[in-house]
């Protein structure tokens, strides 16, 4: 793989379809998770298209996932800042949670799963995702988003109250 990695750099088309071919599955489910579905194949080959014009900046300091997954989360999050949005982050009070549509059942928990992450605002769902799904600190994710670390941590919380109610099974 790293051969590929290599082989794209220098220009070989071959290469980089195989790296992306390799990628695919993971960018695409990260890129989906982030945006709520939004955009979710235009944002994917955004961020190839990315990766094939800064490849030749990876230094392999890194592992070569985790400089695409780095870029990937830099591609959401630059499609998605505007500053209706930001206002939408940082939105104050408890009657974000009256905006949730009521719960809808199913058998299948993942797909409540998705839906709920899907309803989520936009920075709740990016902080739910960056935090919880992929494992990133609330200083890396202030850094990322451009927020303080208590605002990531308010978000996380915001997020997982509004998974708990929306994911909540009926009582009888």
């Amino acid at each position: 793989m790293t051969d590929d990695v290599a082989l794209a750099a220098a220009g070989d088309v071959s290469a980089f379809e195989r790296v992306y071919h390799a990628h695919l599955p993971r960018v695409h489910s990260l890129v989906r998770r982030m945006s709520g579905g939004r955009d979710t194949d235009e944002l994917t080959q955004d961020v190839f298209v990315r990766v094939w014009q800064k490849l030749g900046s990876f230094r392999g300091d890194a592992a070569f996932s985790t400089w695409l997954h780095r870029l990937a989360v830099n591609v959401v999050i630059e499609r998605f800042r505007s500053d209706t949005i930001r206002r939408q982050r940082l939105r104050d009070g408890d009657d974000i949670f009256e905006t949730l549509p009521a719960p809808s059942r199913s058998r299948d928990l993942s797909m409540d799963f998705e839906t709920a992450l899907a309803t989520l605002p936009d920075g709740a769902r990016e902080v739910f995702v960056l935090h919880d799904v992929e494992g990133y600190k609330h200083r890396e994710i202030a850094t990322l988003l451009e927020i303080s670390a208590g605002t990531s941590k308010a978000q996380l919380h915001r997020a997982r109250m509004m998974l708990r109610r929306r994911l909540r099974p009926e009582r009888p």
